[in-house]
């Protein structure tokens, strides 16, 4: 069964700018995925993803529902129409956590532009930190994770 945690420490939301909000045991983490329906469907139906499915692009993959259905305007953008829950394995996740770069150039966290496109061009994951919204909507002050999956990733 799945469960939800508080984080252990003492923290106010306003402290905790960057969270990843899932649902997950200790095998396993829940994304969330929007597809067209000739992609999207076969994979709810037969567990796995079609043949037509390209392994070899960046797939995005989004542990927060929320966001997940404010991105694909609740299953009704052109191309979005299928929300797909996919569980993957919590060592895959966390691998790819560990592999990521920051889809973004951040002064300080990198030493320059041209380090970090080299990092990004070597990394398997990217990692886009997103406004997380409330049940209406509605930014919220801490941001939601989005992560990037190609090569050894997305077959992890």
């Amino acid at each position: 069964m799945a469960r939800i945690e508080q984080c252990p420490h003492a923290v106010t939301v306003a402290e905790l700018k960057h969270q990843i909000r899932a649902r997950y045991t200790d095998s396993t983490v829940v994304v969330y995925q929007a597809y067209r329906p000739e992609l999207g469907l076969p994979a709810a139906r037969e567990g796995r993803f079609p043949t037509a499915w390209q392994r070899d692009r960046m797939t995005w993959i989004k542990p927060s529902f929320l966001w997940m259905m404010y991105r694909c305007g609740w299953a009704a953008k052109e191309g979005q129409e299928t929300v797909l829950a996919v569980e993957i394995t919590r060592e895959g996740f966390e691998w790819a956590l560990e592999q990521a770069c920051l889809s973004h150039y951040e002064h300080g966290l990198h030493s320059d532009r041209a380090a970090w496109k080299r990092e990004l061009r070597r990394a398997p994951a990217r990692v886009q930190w997103d406004p997380e919204r409330d049940v209406h909507l509605r930014p919220l002050p801490h941001r939601a994770l989005q992560l990037g999956l190609t090569g050894e990733a997305a077959r992890r």
